[in-house]
């Protein structure tokens, strides 16, 4: 078993494909394995919560962050369902800051994406439900989080042409033009 990686265009967002063993009956797969992540050039990762989120069709979460010293990475996928995944660089040292990536991540292909630190991220359930699942390199910590609105013009995030289903958080974040980076 083992996992391959992919780049993407923003700089250490990677796409991650596990090996999948099936047959008639169903598969096995590995969702994370340390020794075999280092195998790949992650071996700087440490994963410290699983979060799972349940969602119905539409509903949009994020563009979520937490400022340092409570900053997280997150290996993320869709455990059951698809999604329109989004994240945008905060790194204001970046050639790509203020850049956002979207992708589709399907539970069918086991695709996975490696958010790390200094990125907001989103995600829109594109199929009636979704399990989402992923591992944060740091813990939750409330005081810490923070947010950019979804719906930005400057950000140029071509959402999927669904109503989008927000919390009434995420509909109160500020622009990209009034965030002040903490990366």
């Amino acid at each position: 078993m083992g996992f391959s990686k992919s780049e993407t265009s923003l700089p250490d967002v990677w796409i991650i494909q596990p090996d999948v063993f099936g047959d008639e009956r169903g598969f096995l797969l590995e969702l994370y394995n340390q020794q075999h992540f280092a195998s790949i050039g992650l071996d700087h990762l440490s994963f410290v919560q699983d979060n799972l989120s349940f969602s119905s069709r539409g509903t949009l979460r994020g563009l979520h962050f937490q400022h340092p010293p409570y900053a997280q990475g997150k290996l993320i996928r869709p455990l059951q369902g698809k999604v329109l995944d989004v994240v945008v660089d905060l790194r204001t040292d970046s050639p790509t800051f203020g850049q956002s990536l979207g992708i589709e991540l399907d539970a069918e292909d086991h695709t996975m994406l490696y958010v790390p630190e200094g990125f907001a991220h989103g995600f829109q359930v594109l199929s009636d439900s979704c399990l989402f699942f992923y591992k944060c390199t740091q813990v939750y910590h409330h005081p810490s989080e923070g947010g950019i609105a979804w719906n930005d013009p400057d950000l140029k995030i071509m959402w999927a042409n669904i109503p989008p289903i927000l919390s009434p958080k995420d509909q109160k974040h500020p622009s990209f033009s009034e965030f002040k980076s903490p990366f």
